[in-house]
């Protein structure tokens, strides 16, 4: 084919099935054929995830909101803890996003606000902490802001993070 326009009025002749014209494009040459043949796993292979947690931190939280995850990863972008579901905040009372540092952690924690035992508690937003949940983290409708982990998920990050260390947080709970 010499040009676009040409492959277009190939593909559109009425002589015969009507052929995409990516079809007509990678069938008219050897390498073409190849790619041609390639093609269909190609574009059935999902699109790479991109990751928005920032790099650049020795270890940074990171909580993705929109499909409830958490995991923890080092400077160059590489997970060295989870994923493990969390449970975010309701409606009307949202997990706030952005960047955030811990800048307390407590073993053994209450909410007089909300009555409720708070293990492992690591705030990193006003009121808003990661901590242990006793019930189940997927049932509705979640927290009031909290990041909520099953026991033995909260304890573990517990021991790997320090005050200080950052947590990135974005999306929206669905």
């Amino acid at each position: 084919m010499r040009d676009m326009r040409t492959a277009a009025r190939f593909a559109a002749r009425s002589d015969g099935p009507r052929r995409p014209l990516r079809h007509v494009l990678l069938s008219s040459s050897l390498a073409g054929a190849l790619l041609f043949a390639l093609a269909p796993a190609v574009e059935a292979a999902p699109a790479a995830a991109a990751n928005p947690c920032p790099r650049g931190y020795v270890r940074i939280v990171c909580v993705n909101l929109d499909n409830q995850t958490l995991w923890m990863q080092d400077k160059n972008g590489h997970r060295t803890y989870g994923p493990v579901p969390i449970r975010s905040g309701r409606k009307g009372f949202p997990t706030r996003t952005g960047l955030k540092s811990i800048y307390a952690k407590r073993v053994k924690d209450w909410s007089y606000a909300y009555n409720v035992s708070m293990p492992y508690a690591q705030y990193f937003d006003g009121g808003q902490a990661f901590h242990a949940y006793a019930g189940a983290i997927t049932t509705p409708p979640g927290s009031h802001g909290c990041v909520n982990m099953r026991l033995a998920d909260a304890k573990r990050l517990f021991s790997l993070t320090q005050k200080g260390d950052r947590a990135y947080i974005w999306g929206r709970r669905r």
